[in-house]
């Protein structure tokens, strides 16, 4: 004779398993659909500098002390006037995201193995204004150092004065302070005495995602 009582418990078992797993599989489901859905937002929001392009149009730049320059396309600003040292370059945000440029350092290595690590947040200074560079847009980013006592002051004069390349690293984020990223630029003097020196990116890191290499 058929123990109904058994089979009640099997079948509710049964029941309460397939919904257990159709559940899990919901769940599981939802979670990747919501990791799909803020890698999207994230790729929508996501700045990424580079150099302007050459025939990118000349950008005015001022200074709070009234000092001015012009930056051309592809190019950085480099002066040293009144004993000031005067920095700026013009930039092109290629990602889908506002870049908010937050710090910048200055690097002054003899060799490729001497480069400072990316990385190496001490070594950057906060901007002193907000600097904005919409997506698919062309910007500027500018920079002083006035007081001779700087630590960074003398090595900077002296590769402006003797010509010699350095590298500028920019700090900056979305437009929520997300998606933190540096890129490193290459300046190089070009041939004869001039304030545009030729800008180019050297490397580009991610602080807090991984990186593409």
């Amino acid at each position: 004779m058929a123990d109904w009582a058994t089979i009640s418990s099997l079948a509710t078992a049964g029941g309460t398993l397939a919904l257990a797993i159709a559940t899990f599989v919901s769940v599981r489901s939802a979670n990747r659909a919501a990791r799909v859905a803020e890698r999207s937002l994230q790729l929508g929001m996501r700045p990424l500098l580079s150099g302007s392009r050459l025939i990118d149009p000349d950008i005015k730049i001022g200074w709070a002390d009234d000092h001015r320059a012009v930056v051309r396309g592809g190019r950085a600003s480099i002066e040293i006037a009144d004993d000031r040292i005067y920095l700026a370059m013009s930039l092109r945000n290629a990602g889908s995201g506002v870049a908010v440029l937050q710090a910048w350092a200055i690097d002054l290595p003899e060799t490729i193995e001497q480069q400072s690590p990316l990385d190496d947040l001490d070594r950057f200074r906060n901007q002193s204004r907000d600097l904005f560079i919409s997506a698919n847009d062309v910007g500027f980013w500018q920079a002083a150092i006035r007081d001779p006592d700087d630590p960074m002051y003398a090595g900077v004069r002296s590769a402006i004065q003797s010509r010699r390349s350095f590298l500028i690293d920019v700090l900056y984020t979305n437009d929520e302070g997300d998606q933190r990223a540096i890129t490193r630029f290459v300046v190089v003097a070009p041939e004869g005495e001039s304030s545009q020196w030729l800008c180019s990116v050297g490397r580009h890191t991610y602080l807090d995602r991984p990186n593409p290499r």
